[in-house]
């Protein structure tokens, strides 16, 4: 017989105590108990980017979380990234550049893209920093070492970091 445990989780703004299996990963427990489809199941393996969330304000693949862990903590899903009803300037600028085909990875990168804009605004370094003592530059070396974790099988790679540069901007 599985285990339970009872969780308190912030999704896109809204509480939600929930019971769970305690073997049910965040990813799962989005898409199949909360209906927000918008997260995707690419590889369950934390390998694709698919399924990037924003957890605290920091990206995550939600694939990887068993949501039993998660107790307390505030999620932003795709769906939850938009700003008053308006496109969040990501979205705007994936529209703008075209950056998706098949359009199945796009919420994750997305996601990931918002979290790698607050990295940058931290002035945290990636791999690619030449200076590490100083705030990092938005640049394509930047952004695509940022989103390395984000995987686009259709190729799109050159509209999406030019649409994360406009909105970075």
């Amino acid at each position: 017989m599985p285990e339970h445990a009872r969780v308190t989780l912030r999704v896109n703004g809204e509480q939600h105590r929930l019971d769970l299996d305690t073997r049910t990963s965040l990813l799962d427990l989005l898409r199949e108990r909360l209906r927000l489809t918008g997260a995707k199941k690419g590889c369950d393996h934390g390998q694709c980017g698919a399924c990037t969330i924003l957890l605290d304000g920091r990206r995550a693949n939600a694939c990887l979380l068993l949501a039993v862990a998660l107790d307390g903590a505030d999620v932003v899903t795709i769906e939850g990234v938009a700003e008053n009803g308006a496109l969040h300037s990501l979205q705007a600028a994936f529209v703008e550049h075209d950056a998706f085909q098949c359009g199945y990875c796009t919420p994750g990168q997305i996601c990931s893209a918002v979290g790698m804009l607050a990295e940058l605004e931290r002035g945290w370094p990636s791999y690619v920093t030449e200076d590490v003592t100083a705030a990092p530059a938005l640049e394509r070396a930047e952004i695509r070492e940022r989103m390395s974790g984000n995987i686009c099988r259709c190729g799109a790679y050159p509209n999406i970091v030019a649409a994360i540069a406009e909105a970075g901007r």
